[in-house]
This record gives C-alpha cells, structure tokens and sequence, in this order.
C-alpha cells in the first residue's frame, strides 16, 4: 500500500527536502503546526474514487465542507454507511449537486468508529441553499425516517474549510 510507503519515498525526493527547507528546518519556537493527525479511510461502494469539484467561483469564495459521522459501535456505523450506500444518500448528494468529493469509512485515526466526507461550494450562500434544499427533499424526509436508519450517528461533527490559491480543488 502506497500509504505506508510515503515516508520512505519523501525521505530519498530531492525536490521534497528543496521545496519544504522552511517547513522541514522550521525552529521549535515557531512551529508550521499544532499536530498532525493522519486518518486512513476506505471508499464507499456507491462512490470508490474521489472526484474534482465542478466549480466556477474564485478560489478565495469557495467552502468545503467535511463532516465526520461517529457512531456508537461499529455495527451502528456501518449502518450509517449502508444508509449512504443502500439507501442511496450518495445519488441524493449527486442529484442535488452537492459535489462530493469523497465519502470514505474511517479505518484507522481517531473518534473511531465513524465515516467522513467531503462537500463542496461556490461560496457560503451557495453552502447554505443546499443544506436547505437537502433537508426540504422528499427523497431524504421518507429515507431518515425509516425504522432502519434510526439513531445511527451519536456525533456529528461538520468543518468548514477554505481552498488555498495554490490548491489542486
């Protein structure tokens, strides 16, 4: 797995320890981080690959929203992914151009068990109008309330994040 190799192949680029000096050398008094936290996950059925947003707005206007669904046990989590991959809350997301760019099941970091995934928007009203529109869609309101998808997230933590000039999304 390319993943547990990445350390070993930043170690031997010449271009990594060039390009990174500042970072890389960076003195303890004036640290580039707080932490670094590194979570593992595994595509969803319904979406295996990650996708580019299709967006128009600047850079500076965008917001990417990540959500983080913690379940109680495992089994309850998985029943949160079976919602998202069975129930079709991934064809929703697409159908109301939410531009995923993944959704993936945690399987190594931390708040385990849970499933992360990642929306994207034109700017912060753009965010908001779909998040309206989800919550108002008939196909949602009779799917979260079927018996089966009751109470299967304990924790729901949502973050919104802002593309830097130099990102790739």
């Amino acid at each position: 797995m390319i993943f547990f190799k990445l350390e070993q192949k930043l170690a031997a680029d010449k271009a990594y320890w060039a390009d990174g000096k500042t970072y890389l050398d960076a003195v303890y008094t004036e640290p580039p981080y707080d932490r670094i936290e590194t979570i593992l996950l595994t595509a969803f059925e319904k979406n295996p690959r990650y996708n580019l947003p299709q967006l128009k707005s600047p850079m500076k206007e965008r917001v990417y929203e990540l959500r983080s669904y913690e379940g109680h046990t495992e089994k309850i989590s998985k029943n949160k992914i079976k919602m998202f991959n069975d129930g079709d809350e991934v064809g929703l997301f697409k159908r109301l151009n939410f531009n995923a760019v993944f959704y993936g099941e945690v399987v190594a970091g931390s708040r385990m068990p849970n499933l992360m995934y990642l929306t994207t928007f034109e700017n912060r009203p753009d965010r908001d109008a779909h998040w309206k529109s989800f919550s108002a869609d008939e196909y949602w309101k009779k799917l979260s309330a079927m018996p089966e998808y009751q109470k299967n997230v304990s924790k729901n933590d949502q973050r919104l994040l802002y593309p830097t000039d130099y990102s790739d999304i």
